[in-house]
């Protein structure tokens, strides 16, 4: 809670909204071997994600009071989760920028593995996740030390802007980018382990999961993809769009046949991911403010989706939607929320 208030309060007294450049930064020596930097800074694109990163954050703790076994360890991750979500981005240096998200990875591996549910074993959550980490590591951190190499020591994102490249390199390193953000959003057909995921784990990590990991990837596809490698961008955003297009479809048709109340929210959360998807390749100023504010607002919708879902099952211990038999007469007050959260992506998107 302390950490919202002092975020609220920077972002309200401390950030100048009309001025482009980067704000609030840090500038520190860090690895003076290898020239390496501490950069951090917030501009116009982080603020938002930033954020919603402490209200989910605050959210999902205030939805986390019933864990008894450990507690203080599962808050612990939770903060740790949220320092390396912070760092993600607020981060304006390539190598800082994976340390971070490679960081953020290891909480989840353990809430998911130490408070998951008793249907799948915990087996197949830490075999998953450790392919999942590499297959992410390999793509992510291998196309970003190659990026930082070819470019020595200017891996400032300020700098990394303006270099140029050869097309046919730049294409190389959008698609290891593209990929390993691609598994984060998740973007199909990389998205098979979010349902699934969702449907086992706490509702405090489905929160985190739903408003701020996955925002984690579309926020790589900009600050990355879109930004330092424009010319491949432009080449790949065509396809971006038809993809988008058939996320949104395919995502929300499956999303009306889940019978767990988890997993109907998370097929709707890869569907909303779709529009997300749709404004990055459009490559317009009107499409990324669209992906920037779908960004925020399913954030936002989503995390507290999962929080009402936590205080249904509170209630009534059911997460399948035919046992429930509806909630608006034993739940009124439940299933107003439900449904205004429910129907706002609508006016969000129009």
């Amino acid at each position: 809670m302390l950490e919202l208030l002092l975020t609220t309060y920077v972002f309200c007294y401390h950030f100048q909204l009309d001025d482009p450049l980067i704000q609030l930064v840090e500038d520190y020596k860090w690895i003076n071997f290898f020239d390496f930097d501490w950069r951090l800074g917030i501009d116009g694109l982080s603020i938002g994600p930033i954020l919603l990163t402490g209200f989910i954050t605050t959210l999902a703790t205030l939805a986390a009071w019933p864990v008894t076994r450990d507690s203080r360890l599962f808050h612990f991750l939770m903060l740790a989760m949220y320092s390396g979500q912070i760092g993600s981005f607020s981060s304006r240096d390539l190598l800082l920028f994976f340390i971070m998200w490679e960081l953020e990875l290891i909480p989840v591996y353990l809430l998911l593995s130490m408070w998951g549910g008793k249907e799948t074993p915990v087996l197949s959550y830490k075999v998953y996740f450790v392919h999942c980490r590499r297959f992410r590591f390999s793509l992510t951190r291998g196309s970003g030390y190659r990026l930082i190499w070819f470019q020595r020591t200017n891996i400032k994102f300020e700098t990394s802007a303006n270099q140029s490249y050869p097309v046919a390199l730049e294409i190389i390193f959008y698609i290891g980018f593209f990929l390993a953000f691609a598994v984060k959003s998740p973007i199909i057909p990389l998205h098979t382990w979010l349902p699934d995921t969702h449907g086992e784990a706490h509702y405090s990590t489905c929160m985190l999961l739903a408003g701020i990991l996955l925002k984690m990837g579309a926020y790589g596809l900009v600050r990355i993809n879109m930004e330092l490698l424009p010319h491949a961008h432009s080449i790949f955003s065509p396809w971006l769009v038809i993809v988008g297009t058939m996320q949104i479809i395919y995502a929300a048709s499956t999303s009306s046949g889940q019978r767990n109340l988890k997993k109907r929210i998370a097929y709707s959360s890869v569907s909303h991911m779709g529009f997300i998807i749709i404004g990055i390749g459009s490559i317009t100023d009107t499409g990324l403010n669209g992906a920037v504010l779908q960004i925020i607002s399913h954030g936002f919708l989503g995390g507290c989706a999962f929080f009402l879902g936590r205080n249904t099952y509170d209630r009534i211990r059911l997460v399948y939607l035919d046992e429930m038999g509806g909630i608006a007469i034993p739940m009124p007050k439940i299933f107003t929320m439900f449904s205004i959260f429910r129907w706002l992506p609508l006016h969000y998107r129009a």
